[in-house]
């Protein structure tokens, strides 16, 4: 393994819960291997990239309700194409070279657990996404 793959993967966090099985499916071994502790990784960024995202859109996430706020979470991503790469690209950038080879394997369903993964996390986090008053 070159020394970019070994860093990559020495500074990913562990994730005990992420279970790996001998009768997994390849999606769901890569979904646990891989993306689990990448995006557990790059949580703050992601945090911060969606606040950016409210700000560049007028702020309108913050004058919704608790309900209508976890649909913005949901519809931005599945919406928005440029958002959506732009998360992308921070998960598949902490991908090693055997990594993103598995990835674009079967990078359609393999995105689509990526995405579905972000959603959850920055819903489990939205108190992490109030709007700070300065």
């Amino acid at each position: 393994m070159d020394s970019r793959s070994t860093n990559l993967k020495e500074i990913r966090p562990e994730i005990p819960q992420a279970k790996i099985h001998d009768n997994m499916s390849v999606e769901e071994r890569f979904q646990n291997e891989t993306l689990r502790p990448i995006i557990k990784l790059q949580n703050d960024l992601l945090i911060e990239l969606f606040k950016n995202y409210v700000r560049k859109h007028k702020g309108t996430f913050y004058e919704l309700g608790l309900e209508r706020r976890l649909e913005y979470i949901e519809k931005s991503i599945q919406k928005d194409i440029k958002f959506r790469n732009s998360l992308k690209g921070v998960v598949i950038g902490q991908f090693t070279i055997e990594e993103y080879r598995n990835y674009i394997t079967n990078s359609s369903r393999l995105n689509k657990r990526m995405m579905n993964m972000v959603i959850e996390r920055l819903k489990n986090q939205i108190q992490l996404l109030e709007e700070v008053l300065a």
